[in-house]
């Protein structure tokens, strides 16, 4: 006889995934002759569920090494980015409890493109992200279970235990090995 049973269980019930980005523009102490590099580092960020979306607010220093007065001296320019973005989600539970939201970071920000605007005063850096946002809930799971006289078949062989000896089909260890 066969009857089903409800498990209760943590599991993701819905996920989202945002790539972005943002054009940041930035304006260093000395006007620019030329930029060196440009990195991003300090990524933080929290999350939080508003209904069907998760509003996630970062930050992170943006680096620009530059070149000024003529090219004859150089300095490093810091400034820290605030951000939120809100990630859609795509739900497979909607009637889950006790949610839980997981942010994951798979591209942390990073420069793609740093130029100098506006008359060469000030710097236009893009950077890019991407954030993989989890709800994990509690949800019902069923199964069918069968009454515990019914037991699926084994495949194994009899083996019995006699104190005349080994067996015939079975070598015996003490046995030259080269004659097998």
């Amino acid at each position: 006889m066969k009857h089903t049973r409800q498990i209760v269980t943590k599991a993701v019930v819905a996920k989202g995934k945002k790539r972005t980005e943002s054009s940041e523009i930035l304006s260093p102490p000395n006007t620019p002759s030329s930029i060196l590099g440009c990195w991003v580092i300090n990524h933080s960020c929290t999350s939080k569920k508003h209904g069907r979306y998760v509003e996630v607010t970062g930050k992170f220093d943006i680096n620009v090494w530059y070149a000024h007065h003529d090219h004859s001296k150089t300095s490093v320019f810091t400034e820290t980015i605030h951000y939120k973005d809100r990630i859609k989600l795509y739900f497979r539970d909607r009637d889950s409890t006790g949610e839980e939201v997981h942010v994951r970071v798979l591209q942390q920000p990073n420069c793609t493109e740093a130029i100098i605007i506006e008359k060469g005063t000030k710097f236009q850096v893009t950077v890019e992200r991407e954030l993989l946002a989890e709800v994990v809930g509690e949800t019902t799971i069923y199964i069918q279970v069968q009454d515990d006289e019914v037991e699926e078949e084994w495949a194994f062989q009899e083996e019995s235990s006699s104190s005349a000896g080994v067996p015939a089909n079975i070598p015996n260890d003490s046995e030259d090995s080269s004659s097998l």
